[in-house]
């Protein structure tokens, strides 16, 4: 666990930072959550306190479901709004390496320098200056001690993302990573005057029929290993398109594989366009699925990690359910 005062250290370094340079792009990982986009807007937030200008942006289209975030609209969907500059300052959130920032980092101006925010225990510190914190529960918790830190008060937008990233990131404050940190900063934001039980209704518990039909094929496919300590789903490159799904209706799947009596492992296999083959990882607690996502060329939490193999779906399932098999021994 990294001493109190180095990382106090690591929130001055990034004031610093965001104090030094005037013009930033601000950019979270592909196919983004809720803490990604929650993180996202909060910098945005800050950034205008500051006096900064500023471009959000993400590779990949974005939830709907968490419109009702200030500035979600204000973030540029990059495939379809490539910037016409390159930016000289970069705000890296939530991503747990280089890669996952994707085709977002053409925008980078050579030399750029880069702030580099993550709860991610994968991180390796790729950004110039790094605040990487594998203890917070989410990113947001980061950037609210980034907040008190700079001595600026959080409003009601601001609490509203914030709070969103820790509900959606906690599992509705269920997972282990449920820290009294983690309630301290929930009871403040509460008193603020967030909502925090429309936002469980709105984020946890509410589905599109679409979603619903995407989670029956899921459902139907469900496998488990010999021993019943592994148990997992596959969506096909078709399915969404069958159903009408959109990727985030993928979110939450993969713990119905995971939450069967005595599985330790849950996965969810999704087939892509150009024939590879993603996986969500999810551990009850006796694996570390984020060193079993490492072999793969991922990267995550002890608890929740996620990887991409280069094959077909079968030889996916096959090598993937090995290696967790290998893990549990």
């Amino acid at each position: 666990m990294m001493e109190q005062g180095s990382y106090l250290k690591e929130l001055d370094s990034a004031l610093a930072f965001m104090r030094t340079y005037d013009d930033f792009l601000v950019v979270s990982h592909v196919q983004p959550d809720g803490d990604a986009i929650s993180s996202t807007v909060v910098i945005g937030w800050l950034l205008e306190k500051l006096g900064k200008t500023f471009v959000l942006i993400n590779e990949s289209e974005l939830p709907s479901r968490l419109s009702f975030l200030n500035q979600f609209d204000s973030i540029i969907h990059y495939k379809n709004a490539i910037p016409e500059r390159k930016f000289d300052a970069v705000i890296s959130i939530d991503c747990a390496d280089f890669k996952r920032i994707g085709e977002v980092s053409s925008s980078f101006a050579f030399g750029a320098k880069l702030l580099n925010i993550d709860h991610h225990p994968t991180n390796n510190g790729f950004g110039t200056v790094n605040v990487i914190r594998a203890e917070a529960a989410a990113t947001v918790e980061i950037l609210f001690d980034l907040i008190e830190r700079a001595g600026i008060a959080c409003d009601l937008d601001c609490g509203t993302a914030i709070y969103t990233g820790l509900l959606t990131d906690t599992g509705g404050f269920r997972y282990s990573n449920t820290s009294p940190r983690v309630m301290e900063i929930a009871s403040q934001l509460l008193a603020l005057g967030v909502s925090g039980n429309e936002l469980a209704d709105h984020l946890l518990e509410k589905m599109t029929r679409a979603k619903l039909k995407l989670l029956q094929l899921a459902l139907n496919r469900l496998t488990f290993s010999d021993n019943q300590e592994i148990g997992w789903v596959y969506i096909g490159k078709d399915d969404l398109r069958e159903t009408g799904a959109v990727p985030e209706d993928l979110e939450g799947i993969v713990n119905y594989a995971l939450n069967v009596d005595g599985v330790e492992v849950g996965i969810l296999f999704k087939e892509t366009e150009d024939g590879a083959v993603k996986a969500s990882i999810r551990s009850a607690g006796k694996a570390n699925v984020a060193a079993i996502a490492q072999q793969f060329g991922g990267g995550g939490h002890v608890r929740a990690a996620g990887c991409r193999l280069e094959g077909s779906l079968p030889a996916s399932i096959a090598v993937l359910v090995e290696a967790v098999r290998k893990a549990l021994v």
